[in-house]
């Protein structure tokens, strides 16, 4: 890439932002409803939010919650993972991954990951397998699958559970299947900036019709009964321990209006990440993360870079959003009892910088961008260091 376009982001405000809902129009018109109705918990605004979820992953149930790390505790709780469990999880993830396993009482045993897609293998996690080992939790990093297919028998056999934490890959397919109906217990986010957006929740796909049970259960701090029905009793039955994580209709709303637009927020999704890899198609020093964009709807868009810390800031002053995700969690203080040597996750852990990626951008954002970084990479010399 040569010469530069200017990369002044002040006339661009879309580029100043790393990630940003793009709302349709039906969002508050639906959440109005529910305010005017004056239910505004658990009702079957959201048993409708969650048929809608079923039907488009091709599953038979889909239980909502109030968050994305409330649907990775939920589904531990729900596999039986707690104390002396030892969960596999790789240190590249958001903190929230490893704080549902501290929620459980189980402990984290972090694992590294392929440089080249920021995700663990099934290599990796078969090395990591330990007498303690309960659950893995693959991460769908950036929205690309995991597949563990080569090794399920003998995860199966040694009655270790895969709960994914597909936060990110709401939308992307596992092969010709979407994620969520690949057999696994599969957590979703639905959060602000997420693929599909309900301002704040997430969901759980269950295996089986008993684990739906258990999990509807503890969302609703172990009692049995349906709002509507315990409206008409003078008592209620708590049958388990239980947590209040039910996604409200008020967000469930927002999730109803989202969902009949999922195939043009990935074809607007794919198509950015793929302007990106063209416009950082011969940028010395930029390495692009794969997320096999023709199988994945692209949650984020990421480089590796040298000198990321002094490129994260000449882009910042230049006005562009980029972030980092994520700090490798094995190096935090809140987990360094865990603390083991992953390399590679180490290595990416200073290299990794996420690009603008929302609805918002249009392609001479991408390209505005592409020339900041290009500049910056210049600026600090990093790219002079990356061809030497």
């Amino acid at each position: 890439m040569t010469g530069s376009t200017g990369s002044d982001a002040s006339a661009r405000p879309d580029a100043r932002r790393n990630a940003s809902p793009y709302l349709y129009g039906q969002e508050a018109t639906l959440m109005a409803e529910v305010l005017r109705s004056g239910q505004y918990g658990h009702t079957d605004v959201t048993g409708e939010f969650e048929r809608q979820v079923a039907a488009f992953l091709g599953v038979e149930d889909a239980v909502a919650v109030a968050s994305g790390t409330a649907a990775l505790h939920t589904a531990l709780l729900a596999a039986g993972v707690g104390p002396d469990c030892e969960v596999i999880v790789p240190s590249m993830t958001f903190c929230a991954t490893v704080q549902a396993v501290l929620a459980v009482g189980a402990t984290p045993r972090f694992i590294d990951i392929a440089p080249t897609t920021l995700c663990v293998t099934d290599q990796l996690v078969m090395e990591a397998i330990g007498d303690s080992t309960t659950a893995i939790i693959p991460v769908l990093f950036g929205g690309r699958a995991v597949d563990l297919t080569a090794i399920r028998d003998e995860l199966t056999e040694r009655n270790i559970t895969v709960v994914e934490d597909a936060a990110h890959a709401f939308g992307s397919l596992n092969g010709r299947t979407k994620v969520g109906a690949t057999g696994d217990l599969t957590c979703f986010s639905f959060g602000p900036i997420k693929n599909l957006t309900c301002g704040q929740g997430g969901a759980v796909i269950p295996r089986s019709r008993d684990e739906a049970d258990t999990i509807r259960r503890i969302r609703l701090l172990g009692v049995v009964q349906p709002q509507a029905e315990r409206a008409n009793t003078t008592s209620y039955r708590v049958e388990g321990f239980g947590l209040r994580y039910q996604m409200s209709s008020i967000n469930a709303a927002m999730g109803l209006a989202q969902l009949p637009h999922m195939a043009d927020i990935a074809r607007t999704r794919r198509s950015l990440w793929q302007t990106y890899r063209h416009a950082l198609a011969g940028i010395d020093g930029v390495t692009l993360i794969d997320v096999d964009p023709d199988r994945s709807l692209p949650h984020l868009c990421q480089v590796r870079v040298p000198h990321r810390d002094q490129v994260f800031a000449d882009l910042r002053a230049r006005g562009i959003g980029v972030g980092v995700h994520y700090p490798p969690n094995h190096l935090q203080p809140a987990f360094a009892a865990w603390q083991r040597p992953l390399p590679v996750t180490e290595q990416a852990g200073q290299e990794i910088l996420t690009l603008p990626l929302h609805q918002h951008l249009t392609g001479n954002d991408v390209a505005l961008v592409a020339n900041a970084l290009h500049e910056a990479l210049e600026t600090t010399g990093a790219a002079s260091c990356a061809s030497s």
